[in-house]
C-alpha cells in the first residue's frame, strides 16, 4: 500500500515512519511525503498517483489548504481514497471535507492504532 502524507510540518515524516516501521519492513506499507499542497501535486503529476492507495493530508498548510487539495485530487484523481487530518476540531471543516469527498476526518494528536485500523479497513 502506497501513502502519501502531506503537512507542512517537516517533523511529521519522522513520527510517521517511525509509527509505520513494522508495516514499512514487511511490505506493507510505502510512505512518501509532501510538505505543501503544491509539492503533493507535483507528485501525483510525475506519475506518483499511478500506485497510491491513499492520501493523509493535513487541513492548516500554507498557500493552499488541505481542503483545497482534496477538492483538485478528488477532480484529477477521483479514485483516490484521501484522508483528512486536523489539529482543530471543527465542524464546518470536517462537514466540507466530507462534501468535498474525503474518505475520513481525524483530529491530531492521530491516535495511530485507530488510523492503521481506518486505513487497513478501507482499502
Amino acid at each position: 500500500m502506497k501513502i502519501l502524507v502531506v503537512d507542512d510540518e517537516k517533523s511529521v515524516q519522522r513520527l510517521y515512519q517511525q509509527r509505520f516501521r513494522k508495516e514499512a519492513r514487511a511490505g506493507k506499507v510505502e510512505l512518501h511525503f509532501a510538505f505543501s499542497g503544491e509539492e503533493a501535486l507535483h507528485f501525483l503529476s510525475e506519475g506518483g498517483a499511478d500506485d497510491l492507495t491513499l492520501i493523509l493530508s493535513d487541513i492548516n498548510m500554507p498557500k493552499m489548504s488541505g481542503l483545497e487539495l482534496l477538492k483538485i485530487v478528488k477532480d484529477q484523481y477521483p479514485e483516490l481514497k484521501v484522508l483528512i487530518i486536523t489539529a482543530y476540531v471543527d465542524n464546518n471543516n470536517r462537514n466540507q471535507a466530507i462534501n468535498l469527498g474525503a474518505n475520513d476526518y481525524l483530529t491530531k494528536p492521530i491516535d495511530f492504532n485507530v488510523l492503521k485500523e481506518k486505513i487497513f479497513h478501507m482499502v
